[in-house]
């Protein structure tokens, strides 16, 4: 009769879904800190999803109210001066035309095409050198969508040898010596994929809104350079 009783109070007792901080608690040293460097990773990882999807939205916003503002304006000059202090990409770029500008006609203008090529590389790099800024913080993303499944590999890795260690300890290979080391080793996996799938798709996404943004930006690089260009011809 007492042995009925205990096995059903042991049955009753037994849990019904995993529990994530119970495995944490009961993972090996080596495990824990695996997946604690995996959850700094994935908090890193949405910080900056978040930060770069806000800031993506207020240079496209700002950048399109400038341009919008300079092809209207009689003195682009005096706009660029005023918003090229500004976190301004469009303003950067017209302000680094303008100034080659200056610097090729201050003692007159003796070579239109050489004037007119040396605007093109200035602005184009300030384009390139805006696409740099943007994108500098994409590199963890990647760099976490390709290392961490292998960190939690890791950390799996080495929790399964501590099981089987454990097998040896208590010569018995049961389910109930070996189940809980391996679904703790496992956890790390887990958590390793939990922080890569995010960083894979953020950063396959954000490159894309990188590159169209660069584009955007050199066809207004193109479109003042075009301006320019006609202004030095009537010269």
């Amino acid at each position: 009769m007492s042995l009925i009783v205990s096995v059903a109070s042991s049955t009753i007792a037994a849990p019904t879904r995993l529990d994530p901080l119970e495995l944490f608690l009961d993972a090996d040293i080596v495990v824990q800190l695996v997946i604690v460097g995996l959850v700094l990773a994935s908090i890193w990882v949405w910080t900056i999803i978040v930060s770069f999807s806000m800031r993506v939205g207020k240079l496209r916003r700002r950048s399109s109210a400038f341009e919008q503002d300079f092809w209207e304006s009689d003195q682009p000059e005096v706009l660029v001066q005023g918003k090229r202090r500004q976190d301004n990409p469009s303003a950067r770029i017209a302000a680094a035309g303008l100034a080659e500008l200056r610097s090729s006609t201050k003692d007159g203008l003796r070579d239109k095409e050489g004037a007119k090529d040396r605007i093109a590389l200035a602005m184009a790099g300030q384009v390139a050198a805006e696409a740099d800024t943007l994108a500098e913080r994409l590199t963890f993303l990647a760099t976490t969508g390709s290392v961490a499944p292998f960190v939690g590999l890791f950390g799996t890795v080495w929790g399964i040898m501590n099981s089987f260690f454990q097998i040896g300890m208590q010569q018995n290979s049961s389910l109930a010596v070996v189940a809980p080391g391996i679904s703790e080793a496992l956890f790390a996996t887990a958590i390793g994929l939990f922080a890569a799938i995010p960083a894979v798709i953020a950063y396959n996404r954000f490159s894309h809104r990188v590159n169209a943004f660069e584009a955007r930006l050199q066809r207004f690089a193109d479109r003042v350079h075009a301006q320019i260009g006609r202004e030095l011809e009537r010269s």
